[in-house]
């Protein structure tokens, strides 16, 4: 978990608000008064909660999370849903990570402040969220698949279970396998205000089957009428846009959907652009759908574009990565499309590949292209294995 600075005040001790407003202003008292007028403890220590409670919600989260060990009061604010409503439209923002995960990185992450724009000395630690089996084993016992509004969710083989995580409220529940043995290509995780849901395709010998967990009913689901055009395919996750899951296809390249709630698969009738070598898609949730793909012949991409699809009709390009960016990007990944994938965070359109240590990402806001600089703490010697989430500590999310 994040490492916070140890406040001199022992938690819980029997300080009070009123208190504490007083010790606040004495400060301001010791100033000169033709710098600074009197602020009177008597008057100030009885500031009316709520509006103490307003003040406190402008603090960054961080540096509220060290202020709540000073007294009960500021410790259930945490807790409490109309404060934290007060916290998020206040204008203070929320630290947001991307995160770094590796084989040889043995259950801790490197954190990429994105509002900072820096590497940070934190790390995540796994270890007191997984079951003994899981801890007990090497650093392959856990893997971590997927992320979404503050929740991770990984798999443990070894206890033939998916574990889904809040780091920020050290919760976490053990989900089994739908099925024993349970093999599967791709895995989607969805995680709403009302819940998550877990979205696997498992491919076996000709067929394709797929299962559906919803946190709800906490139940797994089989869905049987699946695409057969996603055989080839079924490798890359599933993008969650407007209730429905989006899969790319190979070529000819074109997108079908899943409606999570009706259960029916449809496919996109716009045309798609041309010379496309490969085809990526990225969503910020619910608002916007973006695709991301290679232009050229053969298989060789010359150019690679941005596209958003716009009134549910048609893509339009909205980026060109410039030419030297492009032909690094194509020489790290080998012209192998196999190995890239990609994701959205905070307003990022964000291109990874598994055999390289930086990110190339897009901003949306300022429709900049930008590699995200390598983690100073990485290996040299390590060539492959990076997987990249998104990662906004959400208190609330919950497990």
């Amino acid at each position: 978990m994040f490492q916070l600075q140890k406040n001199p005040i022992k938690p819980n001790s029997p300080v009070s608000p009123s208190k504490i407003r007083e010790q606040a202003v004495m400060p301001y008292k010791s100033k000169s008064s033709s710098l600074l007028p009197d602020m009177d403890p008597g008057i100030w220590s009885r500031l009316p909660e709520e509006l103490l409670d307003l003040v406190l919600s402008f603090l960054p989260l961080k540096t509220f999370l060290n202020l709540r060990s000073t007294c009960k009061h500021f410790s259930s604010l945490v807790f409490s849903p109309a404060f934290m409503s007060k916290h998020s439209s206040s204008g203070s923002p929320f630290c947001s990570f991307v995160l770094l995960s590796h084989p040889q990185f043995d259950h801790c992450y490197s954190l990429y402040d994105s509002v900072l724009g820096t590497w940070r000395n934190l790390t995540l630690s796994l270890s007191f969220l997984l079951p003994s089996s899981a801890v007990s084993g090497n650093s392959q016992s856990c893997n971590l698949l997927s992320s979404s509004n503050g929740l991770f969710c990984f798999s443990i083989p070894s206890s033939c279970s998916f574990l889904v995580c809040n780091f920020l409220a050290k919760t976490s529940k053990v989900i089994e396998f739908p099925t024993y043995p349970f093999a599967f290509e791709s895995l989607t995780f969805v995680s709403t205000p009302f819940g998550y849901k877990i979205f696997v395709l498992c491919s076996k010998f000709s067929s394709i089957s797929a299962f559906i967990y919803d946190s709800r009913l906490n139940s797994w689901q089989k869905i049987d009428s699946l695409e057969p055009i996603l055989r080839d395919n079924c490798h890359q996750g599933g993008v969650f846009f407007n209730g429905s899951l989006h899969y790319p296809t190979p070529e000819p390249f074109s997108v079908v959907y899943l409606d999570l709630d009706s259960r029916e698969w449809k496919r996109f009738s716009n045309k798609m652009p041309e010379e496309l070598t490969f085809v990526r898609l990225v969503s910020d949730g619910e608002r916007k759908l973006y695709m991301i793909g290679g232009i050229g012949r053969n298989g060789i991409s010359k150019m690679m574009k941005l596209w958003e699809f716009c009134n549910g009709e048609n893509w339009v390009e909205i980026g060109s990565l410039p030419e030297m960016m492009c032909r690094k990007f194509v020489s790290v990944c080998y012209h192998n499309y196999e190995h890239v994938y990609c994701f959205w965070h905070q307003g990022m359109v964000c291109v990874c590949c598994f055999t390289w240590p930086e990110i190339l990402y897009y901003k949306v806001s300022r429709k900049t292209w930008h590699w995200l600089p390598k983690c100073p703490s990485l290996p040299d010697k390590w060539s492959c294995g990076f997987r990249w989430f998104s990662f906004v500590p959400e208190l609330y999310a919950s497990v």
